[in-house]
């Protein structure tokens, strides 16, 4: 790739997770020294790398970022509580922590402005990550309701 392509990559994904998180998170979750890996057929971002770790995908469907455990940790460190956060209930998150999805009923708290779609970070009572998903419920909804699933779990941290 062009020095170019990877400048506008870099400037897109950036943009994107301002978009997506907040403003100003884009430098702060992808620092320089990032490496940005490109479909061979289209072109565009799909990986984003930090010293060879996979931080977060750039999905085709929605143009919107999936984190890894690891960018969730970095997102963790940059936001804060309660943004994208859902904290589970104690005795649960061994469960959680091996790639289970979230259950409405095991929600102890969740930020009430998250909505359906979402990237989370589900954590345990003291703030700790235990996995990255995709809420499917808002954050008010992962408190009232007592069945369903809140939070499908892309990836635990023992997963």
């Amino acid at each position: 790739m062009t020095e170019l392509s990877l400048l506008l990559g870099l400037r897109r994904v950036r943009a994107v997770a301002d978009y997506q998180f907040g403003e100003g998170v884009g430098f702060r979750l992808f620092p320089e020294g990032i490496e940005l890996k490109f479909s061979p057929k289209t072109g565009r971002v799909r990986h984003i790398y930090l010293d060879g770790v996979l931080l977060a995908t750039l999905r085709p469907s929605d143009g919107l970022l999936a984190l890894t455990v690891e960018g969730g940790r970095r997102l963790l460190t940059i936001l804060t509580p309660p943004r994208l956060r859902v904290k589970v209930l104690e005795g649960v998150e061994e469960y959680v922590s091996e790639g289970r999805d979230v259950l409405a009923k095991h929600v102890s708290d969740a930020d009430p402005e998250l909505r359906p779609g979402e990237e989370v970070l589900v954590v345990d009572s003291h703030g700790e990550l235990l996995a990255v998903g995709k809420a499917v419920l808002s954050g008010l909804e992962m408190l009232s309701f007592k069945e369903g699933v809140a939070v499908k779990v892309r990836r635990g941290i023992k997963d």
